[in-house]
């Protein structure tokens, strides 16, 4: 793998970074130990298939053009040794200190001058259960191409792996053209159209991002406590079967029942607390991936996003996800190119000296915009294994912006959906009871369902907020 310069909304990843706010995602996969494999076989195994897939043996440089730019290149002294270690916890609950721990090592930035990558053998003292925490670059991975790469540790994914490259070695290599380093007429025609409608799209996002930004910042004192650089992870469960129950019964997607357990959840969290409910809705930013299907996991963050009103106001658990169906609905509609949520689109279209300058104070505006990040990441939906432990569970964890003390993520697997909760430590040290709020709503909705009734007439249009 050559040089590959770093996508725009990659280079913004890369420069929002600071000590306070690493830029990383995460994933906590646990797994179920078998017979006669120990940690040390998991950490060569964890070795050896990282150091195996080429995106990882990849690290940013600067480079002379374009001017402010970056570009991925092979790290020519790559060790694997220094990305993937072992942790040894202390005897006791394993899930607590696990959780407890990752929480901890999610604080901390990823070496620059290094591929942007960690991974963490968390494990006890014996052959029990054991985790891997993953650490991924945001300038690296998206949710997906997060998915892609990481499945390369798993038994299944490694072995296709291995089954297509020796396919592919014995395929014939067809000759191709040198071509001109210097595009032709054509080529710098298309690429001038292609320019000015790049710039007609940013000039459309832009005036949506700046319509939509708040003045007023005062919507959860929970939810904007001043950053401390501290990290503390929590984890729900809910049952994947329930949240279809209730999607039937309802209608709207399944997204839509976990987006309003997300909003029930913080009401109730709220109110244990002894805070006060905001006279504003907290916005929530709900990424949306741009990548088509079947596309190359290589070519960049492709990332817009819905903005969303979660109505933690609403007292009734049912009309809260009326609410959040409809609002939803209306950004389907209006589609991931509109609204201040696609300011990643508008990212997509500067250039990078812009990005290198400019990433701190586009960092504190994500305050004016949203409170809080919920995300959805998917994942295989076949079971996977690592050095045959089957794999039971898999948190996600995504990244804190500047001025945001709460980011929620969710993936379904195994009949489970597993909710990753990242919180700034300090200001959020009950974390751990909004995890269990997040299950106790979802508990509510599937006690609903058993006594439908109608939506009030203009109660949808009423409790929708969406900015379009």
């Amino acid at each position: 793998m050559g040089t590959e310069l770093l996508a725009p909304l990659d280079l913004a990843f890369w420069h929002l970074e600071s000590d306070a706010h690493p830029m990383h995602l995460g994933a906590l996969a646990v797994f179920s130990p078998v017979p006669g494999v120990g940690p040390d076989d998991i950490l060569d195994l964890l070795g050896a298939r990282a150091a195996a897939i080429p995106r990882l043996r990849m690290r940013v440089r600067d480079v002379l053009l374009p001017v402010g730019g970056s570009a991925w290149s092979a790290h020519k002294e790559f060790d694997v040794h220094r990305h993937v270690v072992r942790v040894v916890l202390d005897e006791g609950d394993f899930m607590a200190g696990a959780t407890r721990l990752a929480g901890e090592l999610m604080e901390q930035p990823l070496e620059r001058g290094l591929p942007p990558w960690q991974m963490y053998l968390l494990s006890g003292a014996d052959d029990g259960q054991f985790a891997v925490l993953v650490k991924l670059h945001h300038a690296l991975a998206d949710g997906m191409r997060a998915v892609a790469i990481g499945a390369g540790i798993f038994d299944q994914i490694a072995a296709a792996a291995g089954a297509a490259a020796g396919r592919g070695a014995v395929r014939r290599r067809v000759p191709v053209p040198p071509r001109s380093w210097m595009p032709g007429p054509r080529q710098v025609a298309g690429m001038a159209l292609d320019r000015i409608g790049e710039v007609g799209r940013a000039l459309g996002v832009g005036a949506s991002v700046v319509r939509n930004s708040r003045l007023d910042l005062h919507v959860s004192s929970a939810l904007t406590a001043g950053s401390s650089g501290t990290r503390r992870l929590a984890t729900a469960e809910l049952d994947a079967d329930v949240v279809q129950d209730v999607r039937r019964s309802e209608g709207g997607t399944a997204n839509d029942v976990l987006l309003a357990v997300v909003a029930g959840g913080l009401r109730r969290w709220m109110l244990e607390r002894g805070d006060e409910l905001p006279g504003a809705d907290p916005r929530a930013l709900v990424p949306v991936s741009r990548r088509r299907p079947r596309a190359t996991a290589n070519n960049g963050n492709r990332l817009s996003a819905y903005l969303l009103g979660l109505p933690v106001g609403e007292p009734d658990a049912r009309a809260r996800l009326w609410a959040v169906r409809t609002a939803m609905d209306r950004n389907k509609a209006a589609g991931p190119m509109r609204g201040a949520g696609a300011v990643a689109v508008l990212a997509d279209q500067l250039p990078p000296l812009v990005h290198r300058f400019g990433a701190p104070l586009a960092g504190s505006a994500a305050r004016i915009l949203f409170d809080v990040l919920v995300t959805s990441v998917p994942l295989p939906r076949s079971a996977l294994s690592l050095g045959g432990c089957p794999l039971s569970a898999v948190y996600p964890m995504a990244p804190l912006a500047r001025g945001q003390a709460l980011a929620v993520a969710l993936s379904t697997y195994g009949g489970r959906v597993q909710v990753g909760l990242v919180a700034d430590g300090k200001a959020l040290p009950d974390l751990d009871r909004l995890a269990s709020a997040i299950e106790e709503e979802l508990a509510e909705l599937r006690s609903l369902i058993t006594s439908p009734v109608a939506a009030p007439e203009g109660l949808l249009d009423r409790k929708a907020t969406v900015t379009a």
